[in-house]
């Protein structure tokens, strides 16, 4: 496979969704600005869920309207059903992301139904993007352990994504939502869910709770997945393990895949110094550890 290691950046989404104070729409606008004009290719903006459920994010069409549409970057949005597809597209979304659970107890929790009726109502959803020709991207969460259930049959995994992949998703995306994996774990887990998708159309996405994201990220690269979900500064926490680590940092990400001689095409000191404002702004600690190495370095040297 190509030495070229996508990055999806989901701070802006992922990582703000469950921030306690409201952050302004012209901080995340400027955030997302930031993010892509350090290289990153994919900085997912939004998410049109209910206000009700979501409220951090109940000004994604205004933040929708504040994206450069110039930027190279791409922007995709969260959707749960049709009518938040409707919302994006309105808003100008050209690519769309929706999300199922490999735990029946985790789906009927957060979506308020089975795995298998939860698929059911977003296949027309899917379809409907792309046949407007917009990009569609399935998130699983729950692939490695469930707050709920405990452990999750690989086989639960990959019956989910082969069901998200034959109903048009162009990418999956597997969540460690609990951040509890580890690399055989995750290892095996991959190349089990690359007997049914193809390897090149398959993303991982780790929390880093008990510490092992960026051991699961290498595992995985070793194996040959070239897509990368992290949020700057590791922004996002785990509402199920309280007061733990959530998303792994991009930061951190940026310098394993550096040092393994691939590429991202992601400037690290401008991402080092993205996540210090957005901590700075969000007066929080950043969590990466090679954004606030650098940063470090960066002051003793003077540039």
């Amino acid at each position: 496979m190509a030495d070229r290691v996508t990055i999806v950046e989901v701070g802006p989404r992922d990582g703000l969704q469950n921030e306690q104070q409201v952050v302004p729409a012209a901080e995340k606008i400027e955030l997302i600005r930031r993010l892509a004009a350090c290289g990153l290719p994919v900085v997912e903006a939004t998410s049109f869920v209910s206000p009700k459920w979501v409220p951090q994010l109940a000004d994604a069409a205004e933040v929708m309207a504040g994206i450069d549409p110039d930027t190279p970057a791409r922007h995709p949005v969260l959707v749960p059903n049709m009518k938040g597809l409707e919302r994006a597209v309105a808003a100008g979304a050209t690519e769309v992301a929706v999300f199922a659970a490999a735990s029946e107890s985790f789906s009927r929790r957060n979506t308020n139904c089975s795995i298998d009726e939860s698929l059911e109502r977003l296949r027309p959803v899917i379809a409907t993007a792309a046949d407007a020709g917009h990009r569609v991207r399935g998130y699983i969460s729950c692939v490695l352990g469930c707050p709920y259930e405990g452990e999750i049959s690989p086989a639960a995994v990959v019956a989910v994504a082969e069901a998200l992949y034959s109903a048009g998703c162009d990418e999956i995306s597997l969540g460690d939502t609990i951040g509890i994996g580890t690399p055989h774990a995750a290892r095996t887990l991959l190349r089990d869910c690359a007997g049914s998708v193809p390897m090149e159309r398959l993303a991982v996405h780790f929390h880093d709770t008990w510490g092992q994201a960026l051991a699961n990220i290498l595992a995985c690269v070793e194996e040959g997945v070239r897509i990368a979900d992290s949020s700057v500064a590791g922004l996002g926490g785990c509402p199920y393990a309280r007061g733990a680590t959530g998303n792994v940092a991009t930061e951190d990400v940026v310098y394993l895949l550096h040092g393994l001689g691939l590429e991202t095409g992601v400037d690290l000191e401008a991402l080092a110094r993205t996540g210090d404002w957005i901590s700075t702004r969000l007066n929080r600690d950043n969590n990466s550890r090679a954004g606030r190495a650098l940063l470090a370095r960066m002051s003793t040297s003077g540039t």
